[in-house]
């Protein structure tokens, strides 16, 4: 009998139907193998993923293949975005056992767990030959299995990376190291297939603005043209694809995933920012709307979802691609040839079949005014012309972090638009008004006064059970499964976030009791931090990895809020565990800074203060603009009327002479207050 039928995970619910006897994740599954005395299946994969789609069709949805594997294992179904921590254990096995990994991910355990024999995607055949294999073995060669299962726990078992000292000398190296991986041509790191570099470019944009860096702030101008003119960046409505299969960013694995986007977000924000590029802005307006739309990755109730699918009808990029004979087809002969030389649509084509992946061959951002209208026009056309073509399926399951990471992103947005907007210099296309940029405007009062005040309201409202933050929701309600420690550092960021947006209290007292329930829980008593509760369930090993991979680590989420809410609160005890928790990432920033991108952006942060801004008074607006705009990345910012309940940096500051006042702070030495926006410039950026 399959028994996802009543899951909350998309992914499983695809299995639902499946011949395969699935069991979810769970002690009932592990309690039928001990009966039947079968090794378990367990196979993780997630919903966008275009190969687990691959593997169910071939072999999850033949009856031959599930006669097979019901007679010979207990098979659970894992989605590895809601139990991340059961995918960490298990793919640590596959890469120890194989070298390598990814899903979907093919594991054979013993019924208390233990891994002896793992993989990712089999072909049919070769599926059941090792189903067939597996269970032969069990019957005849259980000792030598039951060993091979004990042994690769023991080499799974994780020992601590060490500590070390987080320097000026530590981040200089990692940027040199970081400048001889760089891609000169085409930007970003290594070759294909090519991931978006978001965490490390954020550090290199804090390092940037610490040490006045050129070429830290090139590798993040360069690498972040090069994505947005690719295919691996919707040129019609905005949003980033998980990365590219070629190192030139033409041709992207199709998904879009909420935290590539929300972490991508933050980096054009902060280039535009920074720099004024107006490419950046553009982009940064396109992945928020995008984020925010109802066609896109918002929920009706309220949050984000985890995921567009790579595939549409079976078919991978479907929705996307396009020959030059359709581009005529909607737009007509003269338009559609204009198109074609814009989006590099060629009658070869760059992707399959002879259609092509858009692509941005002009610099539009910079065009004179009839050819961003023509642009414009041409780009609605596109993208109601494809609005008619079957579309991608969403896994709409709300992930705690990833909508955490999300709230941060768009609180930034929020503020830097606002702020750009209000400023003196050009920031919209050429023949644009000025604060006027297309969608811009809307964007950003949407985020700030209806989008993030639901978002947020549904992670502390529906993911905070009984002071505990559980890991998904849909439909609005909540799963059962336990957030981990990514969780409570992105949820409490974000909340720190919405407190700077708002000036609510409620939101910093959340943060800080996210951030309490972290420290008791997850720590491992000398700095560092597991990645699941020690009251949480028992895996074959406890999981803990310091690495930032496709989002931030577990660690280094709760360092960045750790941060954020000292700085807010000036309580020392939170930067202390920071910095104790840092240190344990110094050897991997040392060795590795491609995999360590989130930590060393803290690291910055710790390194210039982070800078804590509040602007007391009754007219705050002129002095809290110049703040979000100069105020380096990592600072805290918040504004309001002297002494506001529930907002500490407010605490004993007046409006001297009744004017706004800004005062700032860093590492809790703090400098005279300043009633002048050009005084708090100079203060703020040394210039």
């Amino acid at each position: 009998m399959n028994r996802l039928g009543s899951a909350t995970s998309p992914y499983l619910l695809q299995h639902a139907e499946n011949p395969v006897d699935w069991w979810e994740w769970g002690p009932e599954a592990f309690a039928e193998a001990r009966r039947r005395d079968v090794p378990v299946l367990i196979s993780v994969g997630y919903s966008a993923c275009h190969w687990c789609h691959v593997m169910a069709h071939q072999s999850f949805e033949d009856p031959a293949v599930a006669a097979v594997v019901n007679e010979r294992t207990v098979p659970i179904k894992v989605d590895r975005e809601e139990r991340p921590d059961v995918d960490a254990v298990y793919m640590a096995a596959t890469q120890a056992t194989t070298g390598q990994g990814g899903w979907p991910m093919t594991v054979f355990a013993t019924p208390d767990g233990e891994p002896f024999y793992c993989g990712t995607y089999f072909p049919r055949d070769h599926f059941v030959a090792v189903v067939e294999a597996v269970g032969t073995a069990w019957a005849t060669q259980r000792e030598d299995i039951l060993a091979q299962g004990r042994a690769i726990v023991d080499v799974l078992a994780p020992a601590s990376s060490g500590r070390g000292e987080i320097t000026a000398g530590l981040l200089d190296a990692a940027v040199g190291q970081l400048l001889k991986g760089y891609d000169n041509l085409n930007g970003g790191f290594g070759g294909a297939p090519k991931f978006p570099p978001s965490m490390v470019l954020l550090f290199l944009l804090r390092h940037h603005e610490r040490t006045g860096s050129a070429e830290a702030l090139e590798m993040v101008r360069h690498t972040c043209e090069q994505m947005a003119r690719g295919g691996m960046y919707d040129q019609l409505a905005g949003g980033f694809a998980r990365y590219s299969v070629d190192a030139e960013w033409t041709v992207p694995h199709f998904e879009k995933m909420l935290y590539d986007n929300a972490l991508l977000l933050r980096v054009y924000t902060q280039l535009w920012r920074l720099t004024g590029d107006r490419l950046a802005e553009r982009v940064a307006a396109e992945t928020a709307g995008f984020l925010m739309d109802r066609g896109g990755l918002r929920t009706p109730e309220g949050g984000f979802a985890a995921a567009l699918d790579a595939d549409t009808d079976g078919v991978e990029g479907l929705t996307y691609a396009w020959t030059p004979e359709q581009l005529v087809e909607v737009l007509g002969e003269d338009d559609g040839a204009w198109a074609a030389d814009l989006f590099r649509v060629t009658k070869g084509g760059t992707f399959e079949h002879g259609s092509s992946v858009l692509q941005l061959a002009m610099d539009v951002d910079d065009a004179g005014p009839d050819v961003v209208r023509r642009w414009q026009d041409v780009r609605q056309e596109l993208r109601l012309s494809r609005g008619t073509r079957p579309q991608p399926a969403r896994d709409d399951k709300v992930v705690a972090a990833w909508n955490g990471l999300a709230v941060t992103a768009l609180a930034e947005y929020a503020q830097v638009a606002e702020a750009m907007h209000a400023d003196p210099g050009p920031t919209g296309p050429a023949g644009a008004p000025r604060g006027d940029v297309g969608p811009g405007r809307s964007v950003w009062g949407d985020a700030r006064h209806g989008v993030l005040p639901g978002v947020a309201g549904l992670l502390a409202d529906v993911h905070i059970v009984d002071g505990r933050l559980r890991r998904v929701s849909r439909d609005g309600v909540v799963g059962a499964p336990a957030g981990v420690l990514e969780d409570y550092g992105c949820v409490a960021e974000a909340f720190c976030a919405m407190h700077q947006l708002t000036g609510e209290g409620r939101w910093l007292t959340l943060a800080g009791q996210l951030l309490d329930v972290a420290l008791e829980q997850f720590t491992d008593g000398e700095g560092g931090f597991f990645d699941t509760a020690a009251d949480g369930e028992a895996l074959v090993v406890r999981p803990r990895d310091p690495s930032d991979n496709a989002s931030p680590s577990g660690v280094t989420a709760l360092c960045g809020a750790l941060t954020a809410y000292a700085a807010l609160t000036g309580e020392t005890r939170y930067r202390e565990a920071a910095e104790a928790a840092l240190a344990t990432t110094a050897p991997l920033i040392a060795k590795y800074p491609r995999f360590a991108g989130w930590a060393s952006a803290v690291a910055e942060s710790h390194l210039v203060g982070p800078w804590e801004v509040a602007v007391s008074g009754a007219d705050v607006e002129e002095l809290l603009r110049t703040a979000w705009r100069h105020a380096p990345g990592g600072s805290v910012i918040v504004a309001g009327a002297p002494d506001r309940e529930g907002v500490p940096l407010l605490a004993d500051r007046p409006a001297m002479g009744g004017a706004a006042t800004a005062y700032t702070c860093k590492g809790f030495v703090c400098d005279r207050p300043v009633t002048d926006a050009a005084e708090l410039i100079q203060r703020l950026t040394g210039k």
